[in-house]
């Protein structure tokens, strides 16, 4: 049988050493020896010997009640030995290696998979208030080991070396140790220019030394109401 659909491009990417690495730009191949964690539903292919354990509010980890973060998607973890491939609606895939002292800040719904290794809480967004419904928390990862992020298209990475702002909705991820807040688009002179998906006209700054991921989409205004729907935006990927 032959086609290019068979050619070395396409098959599968063998490794030595376990973990987590790219399979190409869309899908993620993790070579399970342990245990890993990932966004429930991504998992779209695995071979060997492989649990799949939905956490819920009592699992490992951390995790904000449903009362408080509204509607989320909550993580599985992965355990045993084999592959695993993982990928969430086309989107792109890159992989970071965070080195003790690092911490970043990412959006839930950027979160694809990370390391067990890894710790994460999940910290209210400074200087959001009650305001936006662009969302209010944010996971922010801390540790040694590597964790997956997807983008709608291929991102930019901002040096923030100059007050820098960025549509809530388009922002993947970020320094933890910049400054937050949010600010109006009329105070900006925008007018009504920008918040096209979530109905409000707000931009959010980053200030201090560091970088902002930005995405070339914005995501989707969460469904629900009140604090809910605001609480619910930055979660997607971690919780339940």
């Amino acid at each position: 049988m032959r086609s290019e659909l068979f050619s070395a491009a396409n098959l599968e990417k063998e490794s030595q050493q376990p973990g987590m690495r790219l399979q190409n730009s869309k899908m993620l191949k993790i070579e399970l020896n342990g245990e890993a964690m990932a966004r429930v539903g991504s998992m779209v292919a695995y071979q060997g010997q492989v649990q799949f354990q939905a956490l819920g509010s009592g699992g490992i980890g951390k995790f904000i009640k449903q009362r408080l973060t509204g509607e989320g998607v909550p993580l599985m973890k992965l355990s045993g030995r084999g592959d695993v491939f993982l990928a969430e609606a086309a989107k792109d895939v890159h992989v970071i290696d965070l080195e003790p002292g690092d911490a970043l800040s990412i959006n839930g719904s950027s979160v694809l998979a990370f390391d067990a290794s890894l710790q994460y809480d999940i910290k209210m967004v400074s200087g959001m208030g009650m305001a936006s419904s662009a969302g209010l928390f944010n996971c922010v990862f801390t540790g040694h080991g590597r964790i997956a992020v997807t983008t709608k298209g291929t991102p930019v990475v901002l040096n923030v070396d100059a007050p820098t702002y960025v549509d809530p909705q388009a922002a993947v991820c970020w320094s933890a140790n910049l400054q937050t807040g949010y600010h109006r688009a009329e105070q900006l002179g925008l007018g009504t220019l920008l918040g096209r998906s979530t109905g409000e006209a707000f931009t959010m700054s980053f200030a201090g030394q560091g970088f902002v991921v930005v995405q070339p989409s914005e995501e989707p205004p969460v469904a629900g109401s009140g604090a809910q729907q605001q609480q619910g935006g930055l979660l997607g990927g971690l919780l339940q």
